[in-house]
């Protein structure tokens, strides 16, 4: 059997740019994709804090430390500029995987620099 589990989370990036005429995707700074690992290409679901849109695209690599988020092609209708979003990549794990997995958790702040990671989302106190 297998299990689909979150991979990684960008959590509350800041949307820089909405590039409707662009070929599709969504650009990620570099910086962060390296952190969160996630792969240029790679499949990701996108879910916009603002206005509850939830989508899926793929990950392609912006400047290293440009802060860049960019919702572009179809896509662009789903997000604005200044729109905060939550970019999530899964992974598809066997038995033997799931046994050690943990997700890689970034935090950001409104300029999409990191201000904390984590592999464990923090339980709320009710």
């Amino acid at each position: 059997m297998q299990t689909t589990l979150l991979k990684a989370k960008l959590h509350r990036a800041r949307v820089t740019h909405s590039e409707l005429e662009y070929e599709g995707s969504c650009a990620i700074d570099g910086f962060l994709l390296d952190q969160a690992g996630i792969r240029e290409y790679e499949q990701i679901q996108i879910y916009n804090v603002n206005n509850g849109a939830r989508f899926t695209t793929y990950a392609i690599r912006a400047q290293e430390g440009s802060g860049i988020v960019s919702i572009n092609g179809a896509a662009a209708r789903h997000a604005a500029v200044n729109d905060i979003i939550i970019i999530c990549a899964y992974a598809i794990l066997n038995q033997v995987e799931l046994m050690n997995f943990q997700p890689t958790l970034i935090y950001v702040n409104d300029f999409n620099k990191i201000v904390r990671t984590g592999h464990a989302i923090p339980v709320q106190a009710a």
